[in-house]
């Protein structure tokens, strides 16, 4: 198996390590320290890194995008994720819905999104799955209970179909323009049978963004709560079929078929990755030029032995994201995407908590730097990383 980048994949790799030290990495400690919810996004870094190709990377070249493979989209991830892992985020949560949108939607549906998606640079995609009452019982339904999960409700009238209910924690809820929007069609059978997905443009008459939510890790990443008041979707703008929400995105476990939800795991295990990158190299620079007790920090067997399980995680972490992206490209699909992201719940955790155990030396004086990566990491234990997301991998391990 060789891992070994081409030159597009090189390329795109220079480009967004220069994009990353020049645009994001500066801004990074400011942004994040701005106490309010919605000041910290900032819409000057998403119109520059758009410019150069990195909102739009994972749609095909026939509309107009770059067309670049899994591995090239891992290793810019990485690469962003290590000037700022919430700047990463909000770029390539657009990959993974409009990877969904290529995967699953009609020619016409293309035509009516993916065009305007790719032509303004201020044009970002969300998905509307959680909501206030509803958490694990989505991602892990109970077979027979048409009682849980969803609770927004969705009702044919015409050629309209009139949605109400709430969404919370929605990326990208405050700022996108575009949302697939789960939604309950069918009350009397179980999620998996009565769900289906809609394309929600934010100008629907009838929906509208409520609270904005003050995170203590990715605060430029913004997630928001959704409000659908007899909410007017035409039956146009129906992803698949009725009743086939679960379906489309995967039948109901990571990684199964389509784009986004194939996308969905390596995301988030590459970003990770990009924060130990940023925590090792870190962690190795103080080492080497703080003085305590008359020699180098890095001379203490305790910080060697820490700085060495920082780096052997992460290079573990490396490969087993690069070899999940190389899986992806072959089409070879199995458990290894759910498991890495697992994996990078562990590792982005550990390595953060070591750097900051190593810029604790001196008394545990509070560092900026170290302290955002701790709570960035932090991120990971509420993502699909958590412990719903590992009894769904065991139960998909081959016997």
């Amino acid at each position: 198996m060789d891992f070994a980048l081409n030159d597009e994949q090189r390329s795109w790799q220079m480009k967004a390590r220069e994009f990353a030290s020049q645009e994001l990495r500066p801004h990074s400690l400011e942004r994040d320290a701005i106490p309010t919810a919605a000041e910290p996004f900032d819409w000057e870094i998403i119109k520059k890194g758009s410019r150069l190709g990195f909102r739009t990377l994972a749609v095909p070249k026939e509309w107009g995008g770059h067309g670049t493979d899994f591995v090239t989209q891992a290793i810019v991830m990485a690469e962003l994720a290590k000037a700022d892992s919430a700047m990463s985020k909000a770029f390539s949560q657009n990959w993974k819905w409009s990877h969904l949108i290529s995967a699953t939607c009609t020619e016409e549906q293309k035509a009516r999104f993916l065009k305007p998606f790719v032509a303004d640079d201020t044009f970002l995609l969300g998905k509307g799955i959680t909501e206030p009452g509803a958490g694990s019982d989505n991602r892990l339904p109970p077979e027979d209970d048409p009682k849980a999960g969803l609770k927004l409700r969705a009702e044919r009238k015409g050629d309209e179909w009139i949605l109400n209910g709430e969404k919370a924690f929605i990326a990208n809820a405050p700022i996108g323009k575009l949302f697939f929007i789960d939604a309950r069609t069918d009350a009397s059978v179980p999620l998996k049978q009565g769900t289906t997905m809609f394309l929600v443009p934010s100008d629907t008459p009838g929906f509208r963004i409520g609270k904005v939510f003050n995170k203590s890790g990715w605060r430029f990443y913004q997630n928001g709560e959704m409000i659908f008041e007899n909410a007017r979707v035409p039956h146009a703008n129906i992803v698949g079929e009725v009743g086939g929400a679960v379906k489309k995105a995967g039948g109901g476990d990571r990684g199964d078929t389509t784009g986004g939800d194939i996308f969905g795991d390596l995301e988030l295990c590459a970003n990770a990755l990009g924060i130990c990158d940023d925590a090792c190299e870190t962690a190795m620079k103080y080492a080497r030029t703080t003085r305590q007790g008359g020699r180098m920090l890095f001379d203490q067997q305790t910080v060697q032995l820490q700085i060495n399980k920082m780096v052997m995680l992460t290079e573990a972490l490396r490969s087993f994201v690069m070899r999940v992206a190389w899986e992806h490209d072959k089409k070879i699909h199995s458990c290894n995407a759910g498991l890495a992201m697992n994996w990078s719940t562990d590792v982005v955790q550990e390595v953060t908590e070591l750097y900051m155990e190593i810029r604790g030396s001196q008394g545990c004086v509070m560092d900026q730097h170290s302290d955002k990566l701790v709570r960035d990491a932090f991120i990971w234990s509420h993502l699909a990383g958590d412990n719903v997301q590992r009894m769904k991998v065991a139960r998909r391990l081959p016997h």
